[in-house]
């Protein structure tokens, strides 16, 4: 069973930093590449940024220089190390896990950017 588990979404002021984690279990997590997207409310699911194994790192305009992807292939785990954080990034922030035409998704975590 293919299990795929955000931690770290919260409350943050403007300019603030969080940093999300993602564990996998129940695939070869090498192979895949990983990766986070998030939506906000009324909007479309956006890629945010994403790293295969040995590979390089891939983000949107909207968070280059402020967020950072990183994996660790030993722990089966990707992290999200954001910083500079702006209400716009207020969304459910999920991790994805994909290898060829299949893709698995987390359940999501919610980061919200307000004073």
């Amino acid at each position: 069973q293919v299990q795929l588990v955000e931690s770290g979404g919260g409350l943050v002021q403007p300019g603030g930093s969080l940093r999300l984690s993602c564990a996998a279990s129940g695939i070869t997590f090498r192979r895949y590449v990983m990766g986070w997207y998030r939506q906000a409310p009324g909007k479309e699911r956006e890629l945010i940024a994403s790293l295969p194994s040995g590979g390089s790192t891939t983000y949107a305009d909207s968070v280059k220089g402020r967020f950072t992807i990183s994996r660790d292939n030993a722990k089966n785990t990707v992290l999200l190390e954001m910083n500079s954080l702006k209400v716009e990034d207020t969304a459910v922030y999920y991790c994805y896990a994909k290898l060829g035409f299949v893709i698995y998704w987390g359940q999501g975590t919610q980061v919200t950017v307000s004073s």
